[in-house]
């Protein structure tokens, strides 16, 4: 089997690179408005993720709320809870970092295309991964926050959740609800042109890490994470993502769900979303947080997903063509 390297994760290496070569366009002396043009960005990027949003598709998706109960509560209790076990055993300043870049990737929404695309490729329940999908983006404005104000608020004493709260509400939730109620006017528009937004939404994400990374280069906060450190990082990653895939896996058998509501559950509650993470780490963290560490272990993790399950799904795909036929 062909295994296709996803140009997203490529152009992320790229984007990292550039930044390590060229920090100063990155920086806060930068002639160019990063900031600004990222801001702007984001609040388009979630206007169109709302236009996206059908009120019908969602009141239809209702229906099947064992499936839906799980994959939230896998996305946003599951997976901190996993990581909040490993706490106790930090006891350095530099772990202590990580982990709380482990825990910002543990509180983050599920993803929503890859999503959508991979069980379909898989042939489970596709309404069922989009309505969780678009769910799951909804609920990381509330419960991302919270999870990460319970440790932020120690580690960085200029954290305030009102505040945070009021930037999300103006930045994301407030053009979400502008898309939602514009759905039925240009709702066909953003089916015809998805490509290409798709193509824009990657490209203020870039944008945002260039600068993350730009900013953590000039002031060598990577001088302290060596080639062992995102060893252990990626093995960390790969084994949190199995972990949580194989429990909902079994939880999926427990409730006596079906095939393709097992293979909904799976691949929508294992996925953790580049997209929101890169927008909330601009978002949550203080300007003197580290936020290229923070983003590392998500961006790890957004690259072994991808590539795992589309092995898994592509083998899925096969595996039920064969039985077709025969």
């Amino acid at each position: 089997m062909k295994i296709k390297i996803d140009n997203f994760v490529l152009a992320i290496i790229v984007v990292i690179m550039l930044a390590y070569f060229f920090p100063h366009w990155g920086s806060k002396d930068s002639p160019v408005p990063i900031d600004l043009i990222g801001s702007i960005g984001i609040s388009l990027i979630f206007f169109f993720y709302g236009l996206k949003l059908s009120p019908a598709k969602i009141r239809n998706g209702l229906k099947n709320w064992r499936l839906h109960l799980l994959v939230q509560a896998s996305t946003f209790f599951v997976f901190p809870l996993i990581i909040l076990a490993f706490q106790p055993l930090i006891q350095t300043e530099n772990g202590e970092m990580i982990w709380l870049a482990f825990l910002f990737l543990a509180a983050l929404p599920s993803t929503v295309s890859s999503s959508v695309v991979m069980v379909s490729i898989a042939k489970g329940n596709i309404p069922a991964a989009i309505f969780n999908a678009s769910i799951s983006g909804l609920l990381g404005i509330v419960l991302t926050p919270l999870w990460m104000g319970l440790f932020l608020t120690q580690a960085a004493g200029d954290f305030d959740l009102g505040v945070i709260y009021i930037k999300l509400l103006t930045e994301i939730l407030v053009p979400i609800v502008i898309g939602i109620s514009l759905q039925r006017f240009f709702g066909k528009w953003v089916q015809q042109y998805s490509k290409q937004l798709s193509t824009f939404d990657k490209s203020i994400i870039l944008l945002i890490i260039y600068k993350s990374f730009a900013e953590s280069f000039e002031d060598r906060v990577f001088s302290s994470v060596g080639i062992a450190d995102l060893l252990y990082i990626t093995l960390a990653t790969t084994i949190l993502f199995y972990l949580v895939y194989f429990l909902v896996g079994f939880l999926s058998k427990k409730l006596g769900f079906d095939e393709e509501d097992r293979i909904t559950a799976q691949f929508c509650g294992s996925k953790k979303s580049l997209i929101h993470g890169t927008v909330f780490s601009k978002i949550l963290f203080p300007a003197s947080f580290p936020v290229g560490i923070i983003l590392l272990p998500l961006m790890i993790y957004h690259a072994i997903q991808i590539f795992i399950i589309s092995i898994i799904a592509t083998r899925m795909a096969e595996r039920r063509l064969v039985e077709h036929k025969e």
